[in-house]
């Protein structure tokens, strides 16, 4: 009878462990991300309408939590169904070819309350960069609201290529930013 007090112990320390690991399911109609740049000097905010994130987020020990985002860069809405067309071509997105943009964590840490550190690798366009943002996070109704900012150089990626490297048409200057929420 022990031994099988003792595996029914230990299942239920796991299936607690388990239930401490918050993996969060997002709510699409709550998050956003969108890019945020200048053309010919004015700003621009634009959405990306397709993607999901996966957030495994534990507030107890930031450091042990996960998170990967991918977009569909075809996705991007521009305001004109004309631009949106255009920049799904090669010399921008090339949409046919990279689909999907990524972000994968690898590291996530605590930098004071509500805020973290979030280190990983952002793919887009077939390249790959090692990127650091600050984000914050906070509780909002019952779910976990995480915002932030990436700032990127489109040209690093190669979004806008030939005539499109000018930047003074479009700056190189990009920010990629996002409001994710995500709940049990």
């Amino acid at each position: 009878m022990k031994p099988f007090k003792s595996l029914l112990l230990a299942g239920l320390v796991l299936a607690s462990a388990a239930a401490n690991a918050a993996v969060l399911k997002t709510d699409p109609a709550r998050s956003s991300v969108a890019a945020v740049f200048k053309q010919m000097n004015v700003p621009v905010e634009a959405p990306f309408r397709t993607f999901t994130a996966q957030i495994d987020y534990d507030a107890a020990k930031p450091a042990a939590s996960k998170a990967s985002v991918e977009i569909n860069t075809a996705s991007f809405d521009i305001g004109d169904a004309m631009y949106n067309k255009e920049v799904a071509k090669k010399e921008w997105f090339n949409s046919a070819q990279f689909p999907k943009a990524t972000f994968v964590s690898t590291a996530i840490a605590p930098a004071g309350a509500g805020k973290l550190n979030v280190s990983g690798k952002l793919t887009l366009k077939g390249k790959s960069a090692n990127v650091t943002f600050p984000l914050t996070v906070k509780a909002e109704g019952g779910k976990q609201v995480f915002e932030g900012q990436l700032p990127i150089k489109r040209l690093a990626f190669n979004i806008g290529e030939g005539e499109w490297k000018d930047t003074s048409m479009v700056a190189d200057e990009v920010v990629i930013k996002f409001r994710i929420t995500a709940a049990p």
